[in-house]
């Protein structure tokens, strides 16, 4: 049996004890550095860091984000989870930007691992290019209240929306449900609908009236014919949740 690691994430910003503290108390086998993706912006302790961390016996993994935008860190810190399903997953939201926690917590919400803050023993730093914070005093586990991701096969629907929309043309529900049928999405596949008809009510049952709501998907009426287009919410969601088309 595969045993459960300790995996904990952490936003690279301008804070080193905070980020070091609750490895060392929890053990973490793997830690994932989330580095802002503009190398300019990496103060030169952030060696002093990783030079620490090789001491701690934790296996250090970094990916590239933009600690700024809070849906590139949410589709990063929900793409982790996932990769480690089987393992428990503690998110450090107070190591990065205030952007990267809202998108941290969020990705909490939505997969059921663990936000935690950290306390720091003070604050004497002002210089943006250096510590924000030193010392670790203690960490505190942040209430759950948990979010609705969307479904696989609304993930896909917005995939193909992103991939097939254009200036020149706009996806119609025919042409979803076609490639619904050709991927074996779970709302056609398991209902084996007897017509056109049928089709499209679980279409809209299961996929446009929920991202509808959700303000993911604007529908539009184009004579006869029902246009589907992702919103500004919609891009940024399926920015966020992608990977559950991998999963499944």
């Amino acid at each position: 049996m595969q045993p459960i690691e300790e995996v904990h994430v952490a936003p690279l910003g301008f804070e080193y004890d905070r980020i070091v503290g609750p490895v060392r108390r929890y053990e973490a086998d793997v830690l994932y550095l989330l580095e802002h993706d503009d190398p300019a912006s990496s103060p030169d302790y952030h060696d002093d860091l990783r030079d620490e961390l090789t001491e701690v016996d934790v296996e250090v993994r970094t990916r590239s984000v933009d600690i700024m935008d809070v849906y590139d860190v949410l589709g990063v810190v929900t793409t982790l989870v996932a990769d480690h399903a089987a393992d428990l997953v503690r998110v450090n939201v107070s190591s990065g930007s205030k952007l990267s926690a809202v998108g941290a917590t969020i990705a909490c919400m939505a997969t059921g691992a663990t936000a935690y803050y950290v306390h720091p023993e003070g604050y004497p730093y002002a210089d943006r290019g250096e510590r924000q914070s030193y010392g670790y005093a203690d960490d505190e586990v942040l209430p759950s209240y948990p979010i609705e991701s969307p479904t696989a096969d609304q993930i896909a629907v917005m995939d193909f929306l992103a991939e097939t929309n254009t200036d020149a043309y706009t996806a119609k529900k025919k042409d979803v449900i076609e490639f619904a049928e050709e991927e074996g999405l779970a709302f056609v596949a398991d209902n084996e609908p007897a017509n056109d008809k049928a089709k499209f009510a679980l279409l809209n049952a299961n996929v446009v009236d929920p991202l509808v709501e959700d303000d993911y998907l604007a529908v539009e009426d184009v004579g006869r014919r029902k246009q589907l287009r992702l919103t500004e919410t919609g891009t940024n969601a399926l920015r966020a949740f992608r990977h559950l088309i991998r999963d499944s």
